[in-house]
């Protein structure tokens, strides 16, 4: 489900108007997460610390408005949940787009995501579903990188507003284990404090 913003009354108005007219109107970053907890979690949980991460990601991505937000034909509509499209990689070397329905249970979502990742291995081609591709982050992981930067492909007429996130390998650095996360988001809708917010509150999410 979603709802139609207001833009008029939005306190972003100025500034959505300004950024939506920009050739490149995304920005992003990338940080080295901290999951010496987080991975020890996963471990002790019974789950891929892959699942783990994903659903940390995914929890904090609903807690934030301005991460539920998508510009549709001009228009900002609210959604009042956001899944994720994940690459998985076949055993072929090729990968294709995955749904992944965002479930607060973790065992539960963990048996979504193996479902969704042996639907993938066992289909052909890039688009594997027909699942809303709106209401989506857009997910990568590199575990071969362990990289301090990251840039993504755009398709900048297809009016694509999703967040997009890569993550890196996981690396042991004095005793603790460390992942690059770049996360690029549109700027008409999201602003560095409101990115400052979720990289906290998912760090947060990781050390719990």
């Amino acid at each position: 489900m979603k709802q139609k913003l207001d833009i008029a009354g939005w306190n972003r108005r100025e500034h959505f108007n300004f950024f939506k007219t920009f050739d490149i109107p995304y920005y992003g970053v990338t940080i080295k997460l901290d999951c010496t907890r987080a991975y020890q979690q996963a471990k002790a949980l019974g789950v891929s610390f892959y699942t783990y991460y994903l659903h940390k990601t995914l929890i904090a991505i609903n807690q934030f408005d301005n991460f539920k937000y998508r510009i549709e034909a001009g228009d900002v509509y609210l959604y009042d949940r956001v899944d994720a499209s994940a690459t998985i990689l076949r055993d072929d070397h090729t990968f294709g787009f995955s749904y992944i329905k965002y479930v607060p249970d973790l065992h539960e979502f963990h048996q979504v995501v193996l479902a969704d990742i042996k639907r993938v291995k066992n289909t052909a081609g890039l688009f594997t579903t027909t699942a809303p591709m709106d209401s989506i982050i857009h997910f990568s992981a590199l575990p071969w990188v362990d990289f301090s930067s990251m840039s993504q492909a755009f398709n900048f007429k297809s009016g694509d507003s999703c967040p997009q996130i890569s993550i890196g390998k996981l690396v042991d650095v004095d005793g603790r284990k460390q992942m690059a996360y770049g996360i690029q988001v549109h700027h008409a809708l999201v602003d560095g404090y409101h990115l400052g917010l979720f990289l906290d509150e998912l760090q947060n999410l990781l050390n719990a």
